[in-house]
């Protein structure tokens, strides 16, 4: 069986693509699976390291104001989708699979044309335009929310969640040694702070306002501040106060540590977060596509499975909410048991299953 995966340009769009490659690799040990990316894109580096082959398309994004890349934009269309042509009559795939970014669009277009069989792979609440667009080509869409049938065809769509990294499904069970792993204190409630890998000023910003008023409430905290913020928090940052790092290496021992999360609102990030079963404040960044992000935390806020805290508002009001939570036993305990009816452990092995039944087919 051979199997083109192509997503990228975030790792909300690559690391489902990889979650589902692997999964392909342990139900048939055999199967070839070329990843389609864009040239200059994270994917590049990421796929490889994986242990995949990607092959790239000159191709980026639609931008909303008047920009050179704009100018160029129809010529990288032309030129994705010829080599898009010359990379399916060459690898000659069973089945092609997307997950979102600029690249999916050129190759699952052209092998839709080629009648080969196609699936696409949406993670958020409100799809991007790629996926909207592919949306009526493909003859799968598998989904995370419910009511999906507003953006596809309801005949296409299954509900499988989203595919996350392997150590998130394998937290440690110890939490005692994840404390010790940050070398924290285990007699102090533990906040963990993500803002993704590159970091988010308003979290960040909103975690150092806060700071003293945690500490009297007897908080510590997991800070992942990204590169750009790191600098100005390691200098004078006391330990009685918690853990503080550019980026977090071993999130399951983070999530392990964690009484309850601080978090911006992407696909892959909720789908983690509903596996671990933590209470959550979502921050949604409002400088993303469509304002997805809002969307994806408000179909959890709607059914009690998260508290949200506007960006807006998170310098005046992020604190008070973490110690407000953190005190309310009761709201926790349903918090983590509605985030819980949203997990989905196997998305990763159910969407292979069905890329597999589409090459039987």
């Amino acid at each position: 069986m051979r199997v083109i995966i192509s997503g990228g340009g975030t790792g909300g769009h690559i690391f489902p693509a990889i979650s589902i490659a692997n999964a392909l690799k342990e139900i048939d040990k055999g199967v070839e699976i070329l990843f389609v990316g864009a040239e200059g894109r994270m994917e590049m580096e990421k796929v490889p390291a994986a242990g995949y082959k990607i092959e790239g398309l000159w191709i980026s994004g639609l931008q909303r104001r008047l920009t050179p890349d704009n100018l160029s934009f129809p010529f990288k269309v032309i030129s994705s989708i010829m080599r898009s042509k010359k990379i399916l009559k060459s690898f000659r795939p069973d089945v092609a699979v997307g997950t979102g970014g600029f690249a999916s669009g050129p190759i699952l277009r052209v092998a839709a044309r080629m009648g080969i069989p196609t699936l696409i792979q949406e993670q958020n609440s409100f799809p991007g335009i790629t996926n909207k667009i592919l949306g009526k080509k493909v003859d799968k869409v598998c989904v995370v929310y419910e009511g999906m049938e507003k953006y596809f065809p309801k005949s296409k769509i299954i509900l499988t969640g989203n595919p996350v990294r392997q150590d998130i499904l394998n937290l440690p069970a110890n939490k005692e040694a994840a404390i010790k792993f940050f070398d924290l204190d285990p007699g102090k409630k533990t906040l963990l702070v993500i803002g993704g890998s590159l970091g988010a000023r308003t979290i960040n910003e909103s975690i150092l306002l806060s700071l003293e008023l945690l500490a009297q409430n007897n908080i510590q905290v997991i800070w992942q501040t990204g590169k750009a913020f790191i600098e100005k928090r390691e200098k004078g940052f006391a330990k009685d106060k918690g853990w503080v790092g550019a980026f977090i290496t071993r999130m399951d021992q983070a999530y392990a540590a964690a009484d309850m999360v601080v978090s911006r609102a992407g696909a892959i990030s909720l789908s983690e977060l509903a596996i671990v079963k933590k209470p959550i404040i979502l921050i949604p960044s409002p400088n993303v596509a469509e304002d997805h992000q809002t969307k994806n935390a408000m179909a959890l806020v709607k059914n009690n499975a998260a508290v949200l805290v506007k960006d807006a508002e998170a310098r005046e009001k992020l604190g008070k909410e973490i110690i407000a939570l953190m005190k309310d036993s009761k709201k926790q305990l349903q918090l983590i048991e509605n985030i819980g009816k949203r997990a989905y452990p196997n998305a990763a092995e159910v969407i292979a299953k069905e890329v597999i039944k589409l090459v039987k087919k």
